[in-house]
């Protein structure tokens, strides 16, 4: 079972029995997964869904409505999943459900009532519930973080993004294939959301994997910071080792001033050490900087030496 899947399985065995509670996640779910067919004089309100929690959610809910609701299944081998359709017949009841829901029908989607209604607090999470049942998803947090809900109608995402702002939810919208998506892509909002719809057991989750994964990803920042680092020693130590080993050939370490040829020898020696340790096997011990300026008059010699300049310079620069 999918990350997504689970969390709405979770979502879909909430209990709710008050009817303003119920009427506010229909409305929710009318937004996302409903739809209106005229069968001659007769209404009737359809919902489509592929997770079978959420199909018993919206059966048990349409019953409190009226007791001539169907459920159907349909396979799709292809995909290896089932769709499932709810459906409430009873036309007085379509009518009756339809007055009550925030939620109106504008050339064949349903989009917000030019009157927004006034809901509590548990109303408010009531219709986010609803839009995410219908039509959310959210990666499982091991492999990316996003999360969205997808609608056929821009007011009722509109209306969604700004009870989400009311909780510091501010999530992004954009228009795919003609639908309006709503979108969240940072961590700790996406744990937000799943905690506003009373996902707790998904949020645990959530969270213990958010941790796991950014623990392991700063063990890796830092082993590959310390292997850059060790590369970087390697690859400078192996240059001035070449450069003093060069100069011994060529004009001999003894032929150097005491401080030069005190690093150079300790480098030889120490060949996978770094310049503060080498520092400090100096009496007195020195620092990084002051090694390292070392280092680079001895590179200087090495290159005067190959280009045959070291005889002209060597008393202006050393």
């Amino acid at each position: 079972m999918s990350f997504s899947s689970s969390v709405k399985d979770e979502v879909a065995k909430i209990k709710v029995k008050d009817k303003n509670l119920i009427t506010s996640e229909i409305s929710g779910l009318l937004a996302t997964c409903g739809a209106i067919m005229l069968k001659g004089e007769n209404l009737i309100l359809s919902f489509n869904t592929e997770n079978p929690s959420v199909a018993r959610r919206i059966f048990t809910f349409l019953k409190t409505y009226s007791k001539d609701v169907e459920a159907s299944i349909r396979k799709n081998y292809k995909l290896r999943k089932n769709k499932y359709s709810i459906s409430l017949f009873d036309t007085y009841a379509v009518k009756s459900l339809l007055d009550k829901v925030y939620i109106g029908q504008d050339k064949r989607v349903f989009t917000l009532s030019k009157k927004k209604p006034r809901l509590t607090e548990e109303e408010k999470r009531a219709f986010v519930r609803g839009c995410f049942l219908g039509s959310g998803s959210v990666t499982n947090p091991e492999k990316t973080y996003h999360f969205e809900i997808i609608f056929e109608n821009r007011g009722p995402a509109n209306y969604l993004m700004e009870i989400l702002s009311d909780y510091d939810i501010k999530p992004g919208l954009t228009l795919r294939k003609d639908k309006y998506l709503i979108y969240l892509k940072e961590a700790e909002k996406i744990s937000d959301f799943l905690s506003l719809i009373g996902a707790s057991k998904s949020v645990l989750e959530f969270e213990n994997i958010r941790v796991i994964k950014e623990m392991r990803n700063n063990v890796n920042r830092l082993v590959n910071m310390e292997t850059a680092n060790l590369n970087k020693i390697v690859n400078s130590s192996l240059d001035q080792v070449n450069d003093i080993l060069y100069i011994d050939k060529e004009i001999g370490l003894n032929s150097l001033d005491e401080n030069l040829r005190e690093v150079a020898l300790l480098r030889l020696k120490n060949r996978e050490s770094s310049l503060r340790d080498i520092g400090n096997l100096l009496n007195p011990k020195i620092g990084k900087s002051a090694v390292n300026y070392r280092m680079k008059k001895l590179r200087e010699i090495a290159k005067l030496l190959r280009s045959g300049d070291y005889g002209n310079k060597r008393n202006k620069t050393f």
